[in-house]
Formats: C-alpha cells, sequence, structure tokens
C-alpha cells in the first residue's frame, strides 16, 4: 500500500515560502489504478515527483507498506517506474534495442534466455511485438508511449507512475494507453497512478484524485466525481473548482472523505470477489479478513546490474548511435579529412631553410650587417610560419573537441535522467563517455600530425609534437564534456564550448603576446597555451630559435606543458563526474 499523510511540497521565491502540494493525505491500496487530475498548475506533476522521491517533501511522510520512505530509505529502483512526459528512447535505435537496452541496465538477468524472455514478455504485454524491429523515429505517439511502459516495465515495478502519457494523442490512442493501465494494475497487485489533464476514459479508473491549488478538492470513485461536485458533465468539473477557493474545496473534502473511502473499499472488495482484481498471495491476514489489510510478502528485489555490465551496454549502444546518424558520421569524416588538409596548404612556408652566420668574420662591414639581416629574414619567415601552423594544429584540435563533447550529455539529459533513477551509475555512465570520445580523440589527433608531417615534415621531435596535440584534443574534450554535464541543455554548452575555443587563441600568446600582468592570469587555463608551447619546445634547436625570434610570448618547460595539460583534463573529468551526479530533472 502507499499512503500519503499531509504530505507538502514548498518552493522559496521572493523571499516567501510557496506551497505547490499542500497537505495532501491518500491510501493507495495494491492493484488499484489512481487518476490524477486537475487544472493546469495544480500540482499534479509535482505531487508525483514527490511520490517518486524526485522532489524531498517539505512535510509530512509518505509510507509504502508500512515503510517510512523519508526514514527507511527510498524506493529501490525495481520497485518503481517512472514514465515521464518526454520519449525516453533514442530515435535511432529500434524498439527491440531500446527493451533491451532498458533490461540490461536495471535487470542482472542470469542468462540469455532470461534476458530475451523478459524482453519477449514486455514486448508481449505493451502490444509492441508486432512493430519490435521498427525505429523509435517513426513510431507514432501512442507507440512512443507504449515504448515508454515497456522500458519501465522490464524491472516488474509494483508502483507505476506516468505523467501525462496520453497527452496529445488521438481519442483512439488515448483509450488504448489508459486501458493498458488499466490492465497493467491488475497483475500482481501493481498500482498505477496516472496524471492526466482528460477528463475523458475515467470509467476505467479505480479512483479519481482532483487536486486544485495542491490540494485535495476529492478522492474517490469515478462515478461519483460529478456527483460530489455538483455538475451534470465531467466537463464542468474544472470550471467548477475555479468559482471556490483551494482551501473550501479541501475543508469540504475533510469532511466527507470517509464515506468515499468506504465507497471504494465496498468496490474493492467487489473486484476481488468476482476476480476482476487478483492480488499475490497473504501471508498473513488480519481479522476478518480484510484484503486491504493483508501482509503482502515483498517480492525478492531484482539486482542492479554491475558497473562493467552497464559499461559494456552504455558503449555498444553509444556506437549504435553513432553509426546510424548519418550526419554525425559524415561531419566527423569531413573534420577529419578537411581540418588536416587546411593545415598543409601553409606548410610549404614552413619548409624553408634557415641561413646560418659564417663561422669566418666579414671584413667587410656592410657585408656583415647584410649576412645578419639575411639570417633574420630568414628566421622571422620560417619561425612565424611554423609557430603559425603549429597553433593552427592546436586550434583545430580544439574545435574538434569542443564538437566531439560540447552536446554529449546535455543532448541527452532527459534520457540520462530517467535511466539514473532506474538505477544507472553515473560513473559507468561517465566511463562510457570518456571511452567512447578517447575513441574519437586518438583518431582525430593522430591522423592530424601524421597527415601533415607526410605531406611536410616536423621540424624536430615529430613523437612530442603528436602527443602534444593529442593533449589538447583530450583536453578540450574533456573540458567541453563538463560544460556539456553541467548545462541544462544543449544549446548552453554548445554555445559556452564556442565562446571557449574562440578565446583560445587570443589569449594564448602565440600571436600577440599579453601584458605581463594578465598573461599570469590567464595563462594556467589556456589548454592551446601549453600545446603550443610544448610543441614548440620539441623542434630542433635552430628552428626553435627562429621561432623564439618572432615572439613575445615567453615558452614553458615541456615538463610542466604536459603537467598543465594533464591537470586540465583530470579537473575537467572531475567537474564532468559531479554534473553527471547531480540531478537534473527540469
Amino acid at each position: 500500500m502507499l499512503e500519503l499523510k499531509e504530505v507538502s511540497f514548498t518552493i522559496r521565491k521572493d523571499g516567501e515560502e510557496i506551497p505547490l502540494v499542500d497537505r495532501v493525505s491518500i491510501r493507495v491500496p495494491k492493484g488499484h489504478f489512481m487518476a490524477i487530475v486537475g487544472p493546469s498548475g495544480c500540482g499534479k506533476t509535482t505531487l508525483l515527483k514527490t511520490i517518486a522521491g524526485l522532489n524531498p517533501e517539505s512535510a509530512g511522510a509518505l509510507f509504502w507498506d508500512s515503510r517510512d520512505l523519508s526514514k527507511d530509505g527510498d524506493f529501490s529502483p525495481s520497485e518503481i517506474g517512472y514514465v515521464p512526459q518526454f520519449s525516453i528512447a533514442y530515435d535511432p535505435l529500434t524498439v527491440d534495442e531500446s527493451v533491451e537496452a532498458a533490461t540490461r541496465l536495471r535487470v542482472r538477468c542470469r542468462n540469455t534466455e532470461d534476458l530475451d524472455h523478459r524482453i519477449d514478455r514486455v514486448l508481449e504485454e505493451t502490444g509492441l511485438s508486432p512493430i519490435s524491429d521498427r525505429q523509435v523515429k517513426v513510431l507514432s505517439g501512442g507507440q512512443k508511449r507504449r515504448l515508454g511502459l515497456a522500458m519501465e516495465l522490464v524491472s516488474d515495478p509494483k508502483l507505476l507512475l506516468c505523467d501525462e502519457v496520453t497527452s496529445g494523442l488521438d481519442p483512439r490512442s488515448e483509450r488504448e494507453i489508459v486501458r493498458l493501465l488499466h490492465d497493467l494494475s491488475r497483475k500482481d497487485g501493481r498500482i498505477v497512478l496516472s496524471v492526466t489533464h482528460s477528463l475523458a476514459h475515467l470509467e476505467l479508473y479505480d479512483s479519481i484524485l482532483v487536486l486544485h491549488e495542491g490540494r485535495v478538492a476529492f478522492h474517490g470513485p469515478p462515478e461519483q466525481l460529478t456527483h460530489y461536485f455538483s455538475v451534470s458533465d465531467t466537463e464542468e468539473v474544472y470550471p467548477r473548482l475555479a468559482t471556490q477557493p483551494s482551501e473550501r474545496w479541501h475543508a469540504s473534502w475533510q469532511k466527507h472523505r470517509e464515506s468515499y473511502q468506504k465507497m471504494m473499499e465496498k468496490s474493492r472488495a467487489l473486484l476481488i470477489s468476482s476476480g476482476d482484481l487478483q492480488l499475490p498471495p497473504a501471508s498473513t491476514t488480519v481479522t476478518g479478513g480484510d484484503p486491504d489489510q493483508a501482509t503482502i510478502p515483498a517480492p525478492d528485489t531484482l539486482r542492479l546490474p554491475g558497473f562493467f555490465s552497464q559499461f559494456a551496454t552504455l558503449i555498444s549502444r553509444r556506437w549504435r548511435i553513432f553509426f546510424r546518424d548519418r550526419g554525425q558520421v559524415f561531419l566527423q569524416l569531413a573534420i577529419i579529412i578537411c581540418f588536416p588538409i587546411l593545415v598543409t596548404i601553409f606548410s610549404d612556408k614552413a619548409s624553408g631553410n634557415i641561413r646560418r652566420y659564417s663561422d669566418t668574420h666579414q671584413s667587410n662591414i656592410a657585408a656583415e650587417i647584410q649576412e645578419q639581416q639575411s639570417v633574420r629574414a630568414d628566421q622571422a619567415k620560417v619561425g612565424s610560419a611554423i609557430s603559425g601552423i603549429i597553433m593552427f594544429q592546436v586550434v583545430l584540435l580544439s574545435l574538434m573537441g569542443s564538437n566531439n563533447s560540447a552536446r554529449e550529455i546535455a543532448g541527452e539529459r532527459p534520457i540520462y535522467e530517467k535511466e539514473k533513477f532506474g538505477g544507472l551509475r553515473p560513473t559507468a555512465y561517465l566511463a562510457s563517455k570518456v571511452a567512447f570520445l578517447a575513441c574519437l580523440v586518438i583518431v582525430q589527433s593522430l591522423w592530424m600530425a601524421f597527415f601533415v608531417n607526410l605531406l611536410g615534415t616536423f621540424r624536430g621531435d615529430f613523437i612530442q609534437h603528436a602527443g602534444f596535440l593529442l593533449l589538447i584534443n583530450a583536453s578540450m574534450t574533456a573540458i567541453c564534456l563538463a560544460i556539456s554535464s553541467l548545462m541544462r541543455t544543449a544549446e548552453q554548452a554548445s554555445l559556452l564550448s564556442i565562446y571557449l575555443v574562440g578565446f583560445q587563441l587570443p589569449l594564448s600568446g602565440a600571436v600577440l603576446a599579453l601584458p605581463e600582468s594578465v598573461e599570469a592570469f590567464t595563462r594556467p587555463f589556456i589548454s592551446a597555451y601549453w600545446a603550443w608551447s610544448g610543441s614548440v619546445g620539441a623542434l630542433e634547436p635552430q628552428v626553435h630559435d627562429a621561432v623564439k625570434s618572432v615572439i613575445d610570448t615567453s615558452l614553458s618547460a615541456q615538463n610542466a606543458c604536459l603537467y598543465a595539460l594533464g591537470a586540465h583534463v583530470v579537473i575537467a573529468l572531475i567537474a564532468a563526474w559531479a554534473g553527471a551526479r547531480r540531478p537534473q530533472w527540469d
């Protein structure tokens, strides 16, 4: 049984406490199908999230099978299912693949046969078996709602919460979904709570909970709804609610709640006696044999898959989504091919010889001055070209890093939050992202280094240069991944990541030296500087001197550059982990 005792949820706005859910008290027995209705903004979704534990109650208590959830711990992931308004599946995947991934992330199956049986059963229950091979992106609204239910049913939850799962559907699809929820509530004593704005098909529910401004205005059998509000049609209930303040409706309900509670108990007893409602066998029963008071043994709690199992499922799914997104594949190929070509266009300017000073002293002062000018001209020409090409590579790889991860978490945040609610470990999720992005970073960076070196040899230690190119890509990818995990929307994450890359070039000091007071403050945070400085340090002595002759920015030791870029990667991953752990439900 689910019981709420004087549950409230308040928010603070403009210095005062505003109750979104105010002193809600209800009892919902096993095998019950309840609708939560009310005008827009009355607190329906807020109440559902409070029951789920997404909103911590400000007052009151919630009990599940006589367990105080605020003291004895929240629902286990296998006990509860939550179907939000938005789609919780990836468009490129098929129905079968979506349900399989949900099962692998939420249930530790004994073997492949157990996994297949669970998937087939859920698809059959929700009527999705005939379309199991269709991609999510081609499903209708009603089919997507069924898929959302299927992905929750894989763990056999005893409490199923549905938030506006019928919104936007045609009347036929709406009735089919309500009928499906009704049938689901009749199996194994499952409680189904459905938030809906619609007042159609109320006869399929066991009870109706009407909220008005966060307070209970009615909770009783659907056939008593019009009688209680003294209206002739259910569509008149909302206008009727607006005629009185919520406090008066709540006070009126407090006087009549016991009589309506008895009506629901009688209806429930009739359902049980007729066989329309079948509950799991009770272990003990109180005197009188009231089935509502029977102590039903809790089913064995399903075990969550381990870290490596969830990681393997996530990384496999991520690669499948990547290769099915042709636009993303073509973009990556275009970047990998075109960016190195852009660099090689300027490589000829960096291949010129640098004239050395002659070993013999010139007797003619004019000839000596001319020789010095010629050497300096060679140094300036080659040094500036090499410095510019290195920075060009660094900036392009920074742009690749931003493109890799700016939307990686923020773009799928609603789905991730839903899967985390179902038992997904944030560490497994972040590890799968790091593994996927690491593959992109390695391919992009090494191809950039080898392609440019193939058409114009790097004039120094190529391995060190390639290492710094790898580190700048890894650093910017990790930083943008952290941004993606901390931002609420993909658009915010993308915009901030683009600005970050845009500031890399001017703040690095590779083109124009910054004032020392500014440089000392900005340098530790500019990944491009450390990659550029480290690559310059890997040049041959003569070429290195040529670069130093045309820049005013001081260079750092290579070890310092390695440590700085490594620190950027580590700190960014810690920030990404913190962002991934933090709940960000809308």
